[in-house]
């Protein structure tokens, strides 16, 4: 039986995370929220789950490396300075971070990068995702991730071959980018589809998550996996061993 800390743990992903932690047998230690210091907590742990704010991303990670316990980020909306900042972090201990902690999207985008590896880019990819309506960012953590999938199949950068927001007269598609469009409404936990479209024909991968639970026993999974790992940075593929 593990201790799990939860940061964020008063927002809807952190009430989900209490039942999750429960359902698989462990206990929660404690939780912070939005003023509060995460260190305090970080010493009755053996592994912290962080669904906050990237703003609160670096006070987080230093309570992890100070008390010397693993962490899991889902927190979404990151940016390059973050990630800089959780490579910096995971010289010192283990941290899993990804966009979507479900073992569902795991393997699809494991399925992404494998299809657009043996697929050229005369088939078009396409990446739709629908949340509801309270979601802040766009596209979703999940959809880069899935799209970042793809990219490597297909031995690109991302951020140079992306479309997104179209609108207006926007000229024919670019051969070899990867698009992105982003759905918000409703009380959706998370819709994600990778559409590979080629010449008469097309395949569509998808993934639907019915509540914010599949995230929340996914990211139990990942702590439980990363508890006595060594200090570097892990990725859910590899907790279930892809």
């Amino acid at each position: 039986m593990a201790q799990f800390g939860i940061i964020g743990h008063k927002g809807r992903m952190g009430q989900v995370l209490l039942k999750a932690v429960a359902e698989a047998g462990h206990e929660v230690s404690g939780g912070v929220d939005e003023g509060d210091q995460p260190g305090p907590l970080a010493t009755r742990c053996d592994v912290l789950v962080d669904f906050s704010a990237p703003g609160a991303l670096q006070a987080n990670l230093d309570a992890a490396r100070v008390a010397g316990i693993p962490i899991v980020v889902g927190t979404t909306g990151l940016e390059e300075a973050h990630h800089a900042a959780i490579d910096a972090a995971a010289q010192a201990i283990p941290i899993l971070q990804t966009g979507n902690t479900s073992l569902g999207v795991t393997l699809l985008a494991h399925l992404a990068h494998d299809a657009a590896s043996r697929l050229d880019n005369n088939w078009d990819i396409e990446i739709v995702e629908m949340h509801h309506r309270m979601k802040v960012d766009a596209p979703s953590g999940t959809a880069l991730l899935l799209g970042e999938a793809a990219a490597q199949g297909r031995g690109i950068d991302l951020a140079s071959h992306s479309e997104r927001g179209r609108d207006g007269v926007t000229g024919a598609r670019k051969q070899g980018a990867i698009g992105f469009a982003s759905l918000r409404g409703g009380t959706v936990a998370g819709d994600h589809s990778v559409i590979i479209a080629g010449s008469e024909e097309r395949i569509t991968l998808t993934h639907n998550a019915e509540n914010r639970m599949v995230f929340a026993r996914g990211a139990v999974k990942a702590g439980e996996w990363l508890i006595g790992k060594e200090p570097g940075r892990y990725t859910m593929p590899q907790v279930l061993g892809l």
